[in-house]
């Protein structure tokens, strides 16, 4: 900055009155010398460096309309470097707190064009080569024009930075998730078939010393307890061996309504006479996915939210097409299961995906069904919502591409 105003002043000429400009820039070094001392203290403190970020974003802002006024700032090319502090904002700041520097930065440079244009405060020109003699008028039609160029530049930049960077959040998010299920499937797998084969051996002795104790009423209802927990720790270690299987899944134009009704069929009788399962299927569009995977998914939803409904309830299969949601394609398909069951905690929603993380243990359960679920739908390039109010239910929304012209095989 020092050198900028060095050369348009001394050297080019440019600048007519550089001293206003030097005292500007003396200050930013000021003020960011007391940020980046108190930079340690804020992270070692715990503090909000949130509000640190935003604080320092002020300064700059206000500094750099100062800068800008000093040397006209209706034609100072330098009215760009707005821009860098909308990124840094979209990039480090949450919420509406990027649209509020956006904001911030419009009625700065606002204030400063009209009140410059109104003759309010004194104008401080600059002079390019090509300028007639006499001093730069502005017309204010131009005025105007820069203006509504500057804000719409900056409200633009805060958009798509904001998206591109929920966007990546949620990208890095899955893709920790698929390396977390990936490392820790790799290592079930391995203890599961280790419980297995000395599992096969205790089987067989206990089947044997069945047989010797068939007299002894009490002796039996023991080797039968024990039969049945042998039992619970075979089909355990199956599901974990079934959960890290590597598995195929082929992509292809698929209805997702014929994949509801299919999993209807297995699931009529399998639940209580309490829980009634109800349909809402819309005239959607063909998705990209795999019709088995797409039932597999639906199955595991539905038998989540039984479970959830010990009094019995309502579940609720929904397709429709939101539209255009933020990171879906146009024409995605929304794939919902309703129930009307205990709800989710809002401290439990994300953990509900993390492997073996359960709330059924003494059901049986492994933890394992959502986190499958969630691995599945994001290899058909989906993914899968949650909303919960405690005793009023659960909606799990899956969300899937459109379907391609020509069908898509992923091995």
């Amino acid at each position: 900055m020092f050198v900028v105003i060095w050369l348009s002043s001394s050297v080019l000429g440019v600048v007519t009155d550089r001293w206003p400009l030097y005292a500007v820039g003396g200050a930013m070094v000021t003020y960011n010398l007391f940020f980046q001392l108190g930079q340690r203290k804020v992270v070692n403190q715990n503090r909000n460096v949130e509000r640190n970020i935003l604080l320092q974003i002020t300064f700059d802002l206000i500094a750099l309309t100062l800068l800008l006024y000093l040397s006209n700032i209706s034609r100072n090319p330098f009215l760009l470097f707005f821009v860098f502090h909308m990124i840094i904002a979209s990039m480090y700041l949450h919420g509406w707190t990027p649209y509020i520097v956006a904001a911030m930065a419009s009625v700065l440079v606002g204030t400063a064009m009209a009140c410059e244009y109104l003759g309010w405060i004194p104008v401080h020109p600059i002079h390019f080569p090509s300028d007639p003699p006499g001093a730069v008028t502005v017309d204010g039609l131009y005025l105007a024009g820069v203006f509504a160029a500057f804000v719409s530049t900056m409200w633009i930049t805060v958009y798509f930075t904001t998206s591109i960077h929920h966007y990546v959040d949620r990208a890095h998010a899955e893709l920790r998730q698929k390396e977390k299920m990936l490392g820790i499937g790799q290592l079930v797998a391995g203890i599961a078939h280790q419980i297995a084969n000395p599992l096969d051996g205790v089987q067989n002795c206990l089947e044997h010393l069945g047989d010797r104790v068939k007299d002894d009423a009490h002796l039996t209802e023991y080797v039968r307890m024990m039969a049945e927990a042998l039992e619970r720790i075979e089909r355990t270690a199956t599901r974990v061996q079934a959960f890290a299987r590597p598995r195929g899944i082929t992509l292809q134009n698929t209805d997702v309504n014929a994949a509801v009704e299919s999993t209807l069929q297995v699931l009529e009788g399998a639940h209580d006479a309490s829980i009634k399962i109800e349909t809402e299927l819309e005239n959607v569009p063909l998705v990209q996915g795999d019709p088995y995977t797409i039932q597999e998914v639906v199955f595991n939803l539905c038998t989540n939210a039984m479970a959830a409904m010990p009094e019995g309830g309502t579940i609720t299969l929904r397709s429709h097409s939101p539209g255009r949601l933020a990171g879906d394609k146009a024409g995605a398909v929304a794939l919902e299961v309703i129930d009307t069951g205990v709800g989710i905690p809002r401290n439990r929603l994300e953990k509900i995906f993390e492997p073996f993380y359960t709330t059924r243990a003494e059901q049986g359960g492994t933890g394992l069904g959502l986190g499958l679920c969630r691995m599945l739908i994001s290899e058909m390039g989906g993914r899968i919502e949650v909303r919960s109010t405690l005793s009023q239910g659960t909606t799990f929304t899956v969300l899937l591409n459109p379907a391609n012209d020509t069908e898509i095989n992923q091995p």
